[in-house]
């Protein structure tokens, strides 16, 4: 006579046929039950339990369908060869220790001088809200597959909109939509053709994303041009990734000098040298014209691949990004991701095409040009006027979202870091981007992000950095 190892419970939750399915698995699984067991029949082994035959026959029939059973014609069921994986004698690894409970609850964050910051009152709510809507009831298309690189209508109006307003020279074709520049910056890793340089003190994501997709990164000097070509020619790096219009996180814009001898190194070996230009922010500068992006001084068939986002214009949850390539680099794109499904939802991408190609996108822009720039201006008067005159040194402050504020005779870093958080101000320090840990001459530089600092906060901003300063300049004496 078969029998079960644990009984059944009419009272459980859990079905009676899985309970038995349950059951009989684990007996197999340990080998309770050995392969080539001939079970008992439904209707016996259903008597036995006191359950009904088709619970029985739909643990069998669930077993079967799983493989720990083989039916065979007028015989009946038959326990299958399990492979049970092997018990390790060794104890597993005790769970790290649970992290201590601080001595005091963190402090609420005052003020949010992030460099990641955008302002979400700016979004165009009733705009893009209208947009989609129309977008959602009109065109049922948007629920299938689109392509890979993207909608030809929003990739048509980034062309558009790039040729205009950066200067941008290409097709719709060479644009690729991504969820995000580090998502494209991934992709677009494998076709590059050998080790990348990257600024330094820069962006460590950029870097990240590179190094964990095969591409060693070398670290190189930003001066108050910019990148070093000097430094790039002598480091043997077949790809440059900059940020040229605005540096991040120092400021400076790369004049055009520099960049004609950027593309100069690039165009030695054609097709052997990249530049990946990050035009992140290009949008806000505030009083100069801004100059045309590299990838327009070197053309369609240059050697400049462009990156930009909508991160910053709109809101970094709209995950769209997108990225230019040069006209050499497309075959082997496509041959590598051609299968792939575009990351943006369609109806994002067709509603940004139309808030391009209708104007609302420029509207938008000059709206938060307006603001942003009256928010910088709000924040450099209350700096300058807490700290005495030649105190603190502002820098970066024609472009961009984030300025520089290096403090004269300032305290060690880690203990700015420390007093900033005691007083509810989140923001970074300008060695919080050296690449390497060693490059002298970062010490004592606020890197002060104004994108998501409220407006009502700008005036009591410079106050509380003032005393950042001093109580870090006391906690440093007192140690």
């Amino acid at each position: 006579m078969f029998h079960l190892t644990t009984a059944l419970d009419a009272a459980s939750a859990v079905p009676l046929y899985e309970q038995l399915y349950d059951s009989l698995a684990e007996e197999m699984r340990t080998g309770a039950i050995p392969a080539g067991t001939r079970m008992p029949g439904k209707r016996r082994l259903a008597a036995e339990l006191s359950v009904s035959v088709n619970t029985v026959d739909a643990a069998y029939q669930l077993l079967a369908a799983e493989g720990y059973l083989e039916s065979r014609e007028r015989s009946g069921f038959y326990v299958q060869e399990y492979l049970a994986l092997p018990v390790r004698p060794e104890t597993l690894p005790a769970a790290p220790a649970p992290l201590p409970p601080a001595a005091q609850p963190e402090r609420p964050v005052r003020y949010d001088l992030s460099t990641r910051g955008v302002d979400p009152a700016l979004f165009p709510f009733r705009t893009w809200a209208r947009l989609q809507k129309e977008l959602l009831y009109s065109s049922p298309e948007l629920l299938t597959h689109g392509d890979a690189q993207g909608d030809l209508e929003l990739r048509r109006a980034l062309a558009g909109y790039l040729e205009e307003y950066r200067g941008v020279r290409c097709s719709a074709e060479q644009i690729v939509v991504g969820a995000g520049l580090e998502y494209l910056l991934g992709l677009l890793a494998p076709l590059l053709p050998g080790a990348a340089a990257v600024e330094n003190p820069g962006y460590p994501r950029a870097k990240r994303v590179l190094e964990n997709n095969g591409v060693p990164c070398c670290c190189l000097p930003v001066d108050e041009d910019g990148l070093s070509i000097e430094a790039l020619t002598r480091s043997g790096a077949a790809v440059c990734y900059v940020t040229p219009s605005h540096q991040f996180p120092t400021g400076v814009t790369m004049p055009a000098g520099r960049r004609a001898e950027l593309l100069h190194w690039a165009s030695r070996k054609p097709g052997e040298r990249y530049i990946i230009e990050d035009d992140y922010d290009s949008e806000f500068r505030f009083d100069t014209r801004p100059l045309p992006s590299l990838q327009g001084m070197a053309g369609a068939d240059g050697p400049v691949i462009y990156l930009s986002t909508c991160s910053r214009s709109l809101a970094p949850s709209i995950r769209i990004a997108y990225m230019v390539l040069p006209v050499q680099l497309l075959p082997a794109w496509r041959a590598a991701y051609r299968l792939y499904s575009s990351t943006v939802s369609r109806f994002e991408q067709q509603t940004l095409a139309r808030f391009i190609t209708e104007g609302y996108f420029t509207r938008h822009l000059a709206r938060e040009r307006v603001a942003y720039k009256a928010r910088r201006d709000a924040l450099t008067k209350a700096l300058n006027g807490a700290f005495a005159p030649g105190e603190l040194t502002l820098a970066g402050l024609h472009t961009g979202l984030h300025l520089l504020a290096e403090v004269k005779q300032a305290p060690p870093d880690p203990a700015l870091r420390v007093a900033a958080a005691q007083q509810g101000v989140r923001l970074s320090l300008l060695s919080d981007f050296d690449l390497t840990g060693e490059t002298p001459g970062l010490a004592g530089t606020f890197v002060l992000g104004y994108g998501s600092l409220a407006d009502d906060a700008c005036s009591s901003v410079g106050e509380t950095l003032r005393k950042v300063c001093t109580a870090a300049r006391e906690a440093s004496v007192t140690e």
